[in-house]
């Protein structure tokens, strides 16, 4: 690695700061690999929101569907007036499924996409005047406070569309154990995870013939380039998704198509042509090694929903007193 001068000179507040880190740590390692947390800000969720839309994309719809066939269900195992805290708060649509039919005291929604998270909250403290929105705007994978309006509640978390599998498995218990301290013991969690299927339908949905899959992967060298003034040349990459059978997991890759240099805050990082950004990962899993990844987090299960293709589930977890 060379060092040489700064392309331009970027002012960096902390947020940022920490974002500059994470990514010259993570392209400075072989193979490199990027942290997914990163795809999200604004024009990446909603990228995201237009992937949930996309025919060959399955999990938001098929997660939808378990909410609505079992919501009667999930509401009768929820505390009345309860604090619902979205981990990773993006759209409305799953959360608002839960409002209409449970009864909460407040909805705490937190992301680290500020403006994104501001914009959603105000939509439904117009939906929904008598309930207490408590934005929180912060990384969910990282400890954080709760609102003091929150604290006294019952409190109920909310991980939908799977992004727990985006997490490799010591992560996972990593996020549950956090999850479990910042809740309170005898919490619940409602969490929805992404089960082993054909290796067919998985290809499709991670690489859709539209191409916004791909559009939402290089996003996050968009965001690089002009939070961090970098020079990442977009054309030069290229987005793959694959299946690997050992680890259950789908893998999103950007492959550099030829040798280059990319520069970032006075650095110098080489690509071979080939070389790969591990940008994300998606862990598929069984019912049963998913409630024995959950116990070994403190969390034992309660009940569990899938659809009847048995695709996807959603899962109501406790956290052991």
């Amino acid at each position: 690695m060379n060092v040489h001068a700064p392309l331009a000179a970027v002012e960096l507040d902390p947020a940022t700061s920490s974002f500059a880190a994470d990514v010259t740590a993570a392209l400075s390692q072989s193979p490199k690999k990027l942290s997914p947390k990163y795809f999200y800000d604004e024009a990446g969720s909603q990228l995201f929101e237009q992937i949930t839309r996309l025919p060959e994309y399955y999990p938001t719809r098929t997660e939808l569907g378990i909410l609505r066939a079992r919501g009667k269900d999930i509401c009768s195992i929820i505390p009345q007036n309860a604090a619902l805290v979205e981990f990773g708060a993006g759209a409305t649509t799953k959360v608002r499924l839960l409002l209409e039919q449970c009864s909460f005291g407040a909805y705490v929604p937190v992301d680290i996409s500020g403006d994104f998270l501001a914009g959603q909250a105000e939509e439904l403290r117009k939906d929904f005047p008598a309930l207490d929105v408590l934005p929180v705007n912060a990384d969910f994978t990282t400890t954080f406070a709760l609102p003091d309006e929150a604290k006294a509640m019952p409190k109920v978390g909310f991980f939908p569309g799977s992004t727990l599998g985006n997490f490799d498995p010591h992560e996972a218990c990593a996020f549950l154990r956090s999850a479990g301290d910042i809740l309170g013991k005898g919490a619940l969690m409602l969490i929805g995870i992404d089960l082993e299927k054909d290796e067919r339908i998985l290809q499709a949905a991670y690489n859709d013939a539209a191409g916004v899959t791909g559009e939402f992967n290089k996003n996050v060298l968009v965001r690089i380039n002009r939070e961090l003034g970098a020079d990442f040349d977009l054309g030069a990459f290229v987005h793959r998704a694959i299946y690997n059978k050992e680890r259950h997991r789908i893998e999103m890759h950007l492959i550099a198509k030829k040798p280059q240099t990319v520069h970032l805050l006075g650095r110098s990082f080489n690509f071979r042509a080939g070389e790969s950004i591990h940008t994300e990962s998606s862990y598929k899993y069984s019912l049963e090694r998913f409630a024995a990844l959950a116990r070994g987090a403190g969390w034992e299960s309660k009940s569990s929903w899938t659809d009847a293709e048995e695709q996807f589930s959603v899962h109501a977890l406790r956290a052991v007193e």
